[in-house]
């Protein structure tokens, strides 16, 4: 169901991306500040962003907190993006605060307060902000855009950061080198918060420790100072961690890959300082373990036959992953390696601004067949120059170039029950719209 401010919201998106903090601050001041009615807690970094702000969020919750979380992108409806209490928005509270924003933009674009009109990040930033103000939430946690020192949502004056980690993604924004691209996430350290970081590279390592010592805050480094064993079964990661304020013993993480297990230490080490409240263990152990993020290895399937009741025998199978980047590439190849060495076939999309020849690289050894397709978008990479790179760069792979995704996914499990579907979030949104989640602790 559309809405015309639902529709002037999106409509924005033709304005692209604009980082800068000038407009998102006229807006607020405009709506009177909601960015001030709650605490912030805000999540930047290159991967791993949006699975961090699930654990705090439902550790925040559990500890008996009113929560609100920001993250982008959505998979397949707006409201995804706005959290409130562990869900997406109400559909008709969403259209009121966007009949509202529409308004004060008209205005401040009439007043000449605002020389051009937002961007959607701006606005979506803007209204995860009146959206928390009007649930009154007690913390949010939102997850940075891009870069930080620049982000939408760096407008706000944070109790606590992290930055995931510091990898190449976005560089004609960010910077060509890892250092460059530190210095841009470290805008969101702030004077008086708690700052965790999982970066263990020395170079963009350095650079957020010299940000914290001028800022005048503790660098908590997640990574370090800890003791940390784990086990993987039936593709389920276990986690033992030991920490310099508390044990936590076979944990099952419920977000599948080696690396969610940086990511849950990420969570754990923040919330374990969290500021102005005490999270008691057993928030932090829920999560690690009733985390939930869709689109991120989720396995989703489809029956066969279209039978009732389903049959785990007759079903079709696809895991979904949203690395768009080659360090979540290597994540997604790592996880697919030791769960099927023999290989799986692979259902590839990928945006024109994004390394395609370095994702292929990575996901080359995993991959024994790629099927390129591309997603109804203009920043889409044709499916034949995509095929043309799978080639160059997965030569033992059988490339083959089939459009829409769907039917790429249909060709894929002609090769068997279970297919890899990753290099886009919007691939992962429209194959998961056209398939079922499972909750199983299934092998695949």
């Amino acid at each position: 169901m559309t809405d015309p401010a639902l529709d002037y919201v999106f409509s924005l998106e033709q304005h692209g991306i604009k980082l800068g903090l000038d407009n998102i601050r006229i807006l607020c001041e405009a709506l009177g500040h909601p960015e001030r009615a709650f605490k912030s807690v805000i999540v930047a970094g290159t991967n791993g962003k949006g699975s961090v702000v699930s654990m705090l969020e439902t550790a925040l919750r559990t500890a008996g907190l009113r929560t609100g979380s920001f993250t982008s992108p959505h998979l397949t409806d707006l409201a995804e993006r706005f959290g409130i209490g562990g869900h997406p928005v109400a559909h008709v509270t969403l259209v009121d605060e966007a009949k509202v924003f529409r308004k004060t933009v008209t205005e401040l674009m009439a007043s000449r307060a605002l020389a051009a009109p937002p961007t959607f990040f701006e606005a979506t930033t803007a209204l995860a902000f009146m959206l928390f103000r009007r649930a009154e939430v007690q913390v949010a946690v939102l997850e940075v855009g891009m870069g930080g020192r620049f982000d939408a949502t760096n407008v706000v004056a944070p109790v606590a950061a992290v930055i995931t980690n510091i990898d190449f993604d976005h560089q004609e924004f960010l910077g060509q080198t890892l250092p460059e691209i530190a210095f841009e996430k470290a805008g969101v350290i702030k004077p008086g918060s708690v700052i965790v970081t999982g970066e263990t590279k020395p170079a963009p390592l350095e650079v957020l420790r010299r940000a914290c010592a001028e800022r005048g805050v503790t660098l908590i480094e997640a990574l370090t100072g800890i003791e940390m064993t784990t086990t993987t079964t039936q593709g389920v990661t276990e986690l033992s961690l030991t920490t310099p304020h508390d044990a936590y013993r076979q944990v099952p993480l419920s977000l599948r890959g080696r690396h969610q297990v940086d990511n849950a230490i990420i969570a754990v080490r923040l919330l374990e300082n969290f500021p102005s409240s005490s999270i008691p263990p057993q928030a932090i152990h829920a999560g690690l373990v009733h985390t939930y993020w869709p689109g991120r290895l989720e396995l989703m399937r489809r029956r066969r036959h279209g039978d009732d009741p389903f049959s785990e025998e007759d079903a079709q199978w696809v895991m979904l992953d949203a690395a768009h980047n080659v360090a979540a590439a290597h994540a997604l190849n790592i996880y697919l390696q030791n769960m099927h060495p023999g290989g799986i076939p692979l259902v590839l999309a990928v945006m024109r601004d994004k390394d395609a020849a370095g994702m292929l690289t990575a996901l080359e050894p995993s991959a024994n067949q790629i099927i390129c397709t591309e997603v109804a978008s203009s920043r889409a990479r044709p499916a034949d120059s995509l095929a043309v790179l799978a080639r160059e760069h997965c030569p033992n792979a059988v490339v083959t170039v089939v459009r829409p995704p769907i039917a790429a996914l249909e060709a894929a499990w002609k090769e068997g029950d279970l297919a890899c579907a990753a290099g886009s979030v919007y691939l992962v949104g429209e194959l998961r719209g056209l398939t079922t989640p499972t909750r199983t602790r299934s092998a695949r």
